[in-house]
């Protein structure tokens, strides 16, 4: 079967969605197949073409319970679900879902105090530095040493920001991901494989060889009401 990851969050702007297509960029450059399945219903899908992962619609009434079905009977995929901020409900019910769970938080006391009650609402979840910055990284990493200390050991790597991540939010696909993108996606999916103990043979292939999206499984059946 295959694994579900869900990112979630009371928090809104903490880089959900971001965290979510970046984890699925690195994981298709790791040749692991992936499902991207957005349910905020503030955002439109984006067009796969041209990505290394699909993305799926479960934005309306069963549609989401329909692609997991459909994801979980897919041999040796993974689906990332894009859980949305300020939704508690739906948070508690993807954390029922989910083989693992991903809080992001961003370099704020508030996100931090936020994230502190997810890790405590949730205990199999970790806590994802998202959107990180490098230039002050030694303050922003103190403050989380101090206030999440008793959680550190599910307080991941950080996921540093970068201009160039908005990229991945567009519409259409990038014709091409800058070098220092694809790292941070790598180390992103690395993270989480650990995590959920898969084994797969790295390799950083250009975009364009990536297969179409369009000829992989579709799941835009799963959605129809």
């Amino acid at each position: 079967m295959a694994d579900i990851v869900c990112v979630i969050g009371n928090k809104g702007g903490t880089g959900k969605t971001t965290l979510s297509h970046m984890l699925c960029q690195g994981l298709g450059m790791a040749g692991q197949r992936s499902v991207c399945v957005l349910t905020d219903t503030f955002r439109e899908p984006l067009d796969p073409k041209g990505r290394p992962y699909l993305i799926a619609d479960a934005r309306a009434g069963a549609a989401l319970h329909k692609v997991v079905a459909k994801i979980r009977g897919l041999h040796a995929w993974m689906g990332v679900i894009d859980g949305g901020g300020n939704r508690t409900e739906m948070d508690h019910h993807l954390y029922g879902l989910a083989d693992l769970v991903l809080l992001p938080f961003r370099d704020s006391h508030e996100d931090i105090r936020t994230v502190i009650r997810d890790l405590e609402m949730f205990p199999r979840a970790y806590a994802v530095p998202s959107q990180w910055p490098s230039w002050y990284r030694g303050t922003a990493d103190a403050t989380v040493r101090e206030m999440l200390r008793p959680y550190l050991d599910r307080v991941l790597d950080p996921v540093f920001a970068h201009s160039s991540a908005k990229l991945l939010l567009q519409r259409k696909a990038p014709e091409r991901i800058p070098e220092p993108l694809q790292k941070l996606c790598t180390n992103t999916a690395r993270q989480v494989l650990e995590l959920l103990q898969i084994d797969v043979p790295w390799h950083a292939a250009p975009l364009a060889e990536f297969p179409n999206a369009s000829r992989e499984p579709d799941l835009r059946f799963a959605m129809r009401q």
